[in-house]
């Protein structure tokens, strides 16, 4: 587990429900509870809230054994009132009484309105951590003007060919957990027969994904893997058992291109 700057705790690694449907994020979320992960991030915007609560509530695991994430999605216009009322929908969707931790999911619309919201229903019990997805340092500096509860997470694109590792060390230093969405880049760019990684998986007898999600917690990220295969499921949270070297780090970090996978998100 991970302590968040709230004294919450966090699991290592999460599964992510953004998933082609509804009823495919219930049934993987399913599979993901019933093989140990604890972790489960969905969205407003994944239209999987309803499948998530569904696997959630059919699944017999305590629900205080559960780390929910969701996320509001803000636009141009979303501020405090829009907030609260986006959130009770997330809510109703999940058929949950709180979430674990609510992000605000792009810096959109006024965010510092929009997390003085989010304070208020952290104060209100009905989320227990509050964060932000995808602020990059100017944003979370504009959101520091006004908060009064620094963000708990920051969720960001962060994979080989986009490590992100300024933006990390910049979150770590503060205080802020980092989060690793896409971190196994959704296969693109055939990266699971990259030989780097190729080479440093078959050293350890692990997968080319194993290394990977490896080199997220080393950096000190929590990474969010999603997979609708067992076997797959499985195989992702099983990264607990090895340790990359200072130089293999070091080589992963050297994929780096410095351009986004998602331009425009």
């Amino acid at each position: 587990m991970v302590k968040l700057n709230d004294d919450l705790q966090i699991p290592e690694i999460g599964f992510g429900a953004m998933i082609y449907s509804d009823n495919a994020a219930q049934r993987a979320v399913s599979l993901a509870l019933k093989n140990g992960y604890r972790l489960i991030d969905t969205a407003e915007t994944y239209g999987t809230e309803k499948g998530v609560g569904d696997a959630i509530n059919n699944s017999g695991i305590p629900r205080d054994e559960i780390f929910l994430t969701t996320k509001i999605w803000p636009n141009a216009r979303t501020n405090y009132k829009s907030t609260v009322s986006q959130f009770k929908k997330s809510l109703r969707r999940l058929q949950q009484d709180y979430v674990d931790l609510y992000l605000i999911h792009e810096p959109y619309g006024d965010i510092n309105e929009e997390w003085r919201a989010m304070e208020d229903l952290q104060r209100d019990g009905l989320v227990k951590s509050i964060g932000v997805s995808n602020f990059n340092e100017e944003n979370l500096t504009q959101l520091m003007t006004t908060a009064k509860v620094i963000p708990a997470v920051n969720q960001i694109e962060s994979h080989p060919w986009y490590n992100e590792n300024a933006l990390v060390e910049y979150c770590l230093q503060r205080g802020i957990v980092p989060e690793a969405w896409s971190a196994l880049a959704e296969g693109r760019n055939n990266i699971f027969n990259n030989p780097v990684l190729a080479a440093i998986a078959n050293r350890h007898h692990k997968s080319v994904a194993q290394v990977i999600l490896r080199w997220d917690v080393q950096r000190g990220l929590i990474p969010l893997a999603k997979s609708e295969n067992e076997s797959r499921i499985n195989e992702n949270q099983d990264i607990f058992d090895f340790e990359l070297s200072n130089e293999e780090i070091e080589q992963i970090n050297q994929m780096d291109t410095g351009v986004s996978l998602y331009p425009g998100y």
